[in-house]
């Protein structure tokens, strides 16, 4: 079984040793993060910034094994109905065996029971198809731009696709 809690600092040491190349580096944090590779003090300094945000939040997924996966998520709106997760991220050792699916899934029921949020949103880069399928196994579903959001990153044109969870009532 699967639970949810805040990061702590010291999950930033197995969260890095995910991360095997740049490619999967850069489609994790979509450049918000500068420096490959990361370490743990990296991603903790990231996060530091936000020490006293009421609007952003580290969480990590665990098993009775350890812990298995982490997300952010941030609201992006002064009325706090709208969350956005990023940073979307499962041991790699763990992947493709529904852990992805299960970390989504506690964190919407967080988003929605806990922070009250109406609406969760994400990004996924197009050649990111693993991740893709994953949210949409968990329920997301497609949000059509007119203009899709486009990043230059390692010297390629990336588009990155919207997704959204809207909470039913």
């Amino acid at each position: 079984m699967l639970g949810l809690r805040p990061y702590k600092k010291c999950d930033a040491e197995y969260i890095v040793k995910w991360i095997k190349d740049e490619v999967a580096f850069r489609k994790w944090c979509a450049d918000r993060l500068k420096t490959y590779p990361i370490t743990a003090e990296d991603l903790n300094d990231y996060y530091e910034q936000y020490a006293f945000s009421d609007s952003f939040f580290e969480m990590t997924a665990f098993d009775e094994t350890g812990i298995t996966g982490h997300l952010i998520m941030r609201y992006t709106d002064g009325d706090k109905k709208e969350l956005r997760f990023g940073f979307v991220i499962v041991d790699d050792s763990k992947r493709g065996k529904g852990y992805g699916k299960e970390m989504l899934k506690a964190a919407l029921q967080y988003a929605f029971d806990i922070l009250k949020a109406e609406k969760v949103t994400l990004g996924v880069f197009e050649n990111n198809e693993p991740a893709y399928y994953c949210y949409k196994a968990a329920g997301f579903q497609d949000v059509f731009l007119l203009k899709p959001e486009i990043y230059h990153i390692l010297d390629e044109d990336w588009n990155c696709l919207e997704l959204e969870f809207i909470r039913r009532t």
